[in-house]
């Protein structure tokens, strides 16, 4: 059942450099809401916001939508996995730094290469590919915690890595779930439905049954940053991603998310008047030598095709 992906070319690189920023972006979004209003509860309804809208486009959309298709179980699966990953990010921010979550989180397209490595003849990479994204993700590690590696790690911080690492691998999970299943040809706001649906209940009962419901002031920024969640991130970037997915390979699509942290810290030098150091500049060079490693043979592949 499996449908032949193409190679990613010039339209998918600028549009997955774009999809980066707005989710880098994001990052900044909550942190700079959290003190009005708890992560939790930020990310449940962001959800809530997000599923009202896809709601309305499938209402009023010409394409008819069925539960007989096959994709309802892997869905639900989906949603499910969707949900928990979320959960381990905003639960992980509770011990560990940002920074942190930011590394694990995103060692989800090494998770996601190497499975579709061995499931999809169409998603094995090559030896100088897995080299870009070994030099990727080792650019990554130490443009966050370059700067900490002097110090101790207490175990409350590693608790915290641990989940963000297991958020990383639900990530993946999922993205290997929609293209191993009938999600994989489903419409794309279909497959987005399924989790956003899923995570805005389920996030929004743990927000409940741990009190973190109660810890909001609705100020300026946090309906800036709910709207911004919920209407750019969740609703278009997401539904951008599954649309992408559908179209090129997966494994080389996932291999740029690592660019999504470093605008992250960008964001946050502008915006919020952090500080980087010659950590994160050495990291940012290494994580673009990986992606041009990555993604260097298909995109002279198939101009030559084209031709």
């Amino acid at each position: 059942m499996s449908v032949e992906r193409k190679h990613i070319d010039g339209f998918g690189v600028g549009c997955m450099i774009l999809l980066c920023m707005v989710l880098g972006l994001h990052q900044v979004a909550i942190k700079a809401a959290a003190p009005d209003i708890a992560p939790i509860l930020q990310i449940a309804l962001r959800f809530g916001i997000s599923t009202f809208l896809v709601c309305c486009v499938m209402l009023y959309g010409k394409e008819k939508y069925t539960l007989r298709d096959g994709t309802m179980l892997p869905g639900i699966i989906a949603g499910i996995a969707f949900s928990v990953e979320f959960l381990c990010v905003a639960e992980g921010l509770r011990y560990t730094t940002a920074s942190h979550m930011s590394v694990f989180l995103y060692t989800a397209p090494i998770f996601t290469s190497l499975t579709l490595h061995w499931f999809l003849p169409s998603e094995r990479l090559c030896r100088h590919q897995w080299l870009g994204v070994a030099i990727a993700f080792c650019g990554i590690t130490l443009a966050f915690t370059g700067g900490s590696f002097q110090n101790g790690i207490s175990p409350r911080i590693l608790w915290g890595d641990t989940l963000g690492l297991f958020g990383g691998i639900l990530w993946a999970a999922t993205t290997v779930l929609i293209r191993n299943t009938r999600l994989s040809e489903a419409p794309p706001i279909k497959t987005l439905l399924y989790q956003l649906f899923a995570a805005f209940i389920v996030l929004l009962c743990y927000a409940v049954l741990t009190g973190q419901a109660s810890r909001y002031t609705m100020t300026r920024i946090a309906w800036v940053s709910l709207l911004y969640q919920g209407i750019v991130v969740t609703f278009a970037a997401f539904l951008a991603w599954f649309s992408l997915l559908r179209r090129y390979n997966a494994s080389q699509l996932s291999v740029f998310l690592f660019l999504s942290p470093l605008f992250g810290v960008s964001f946050g030098v502008f915006l919020l008047h952090e500080t980087i150091d010659v950590y994160f500049g050495i990291g940012a060079v290494l994580v673009l030598i990986g992606i041009a490693l990555v993604s260097k043979r298909h995109l002279r592949g198939g101009s030559e095709r084209r031709s």
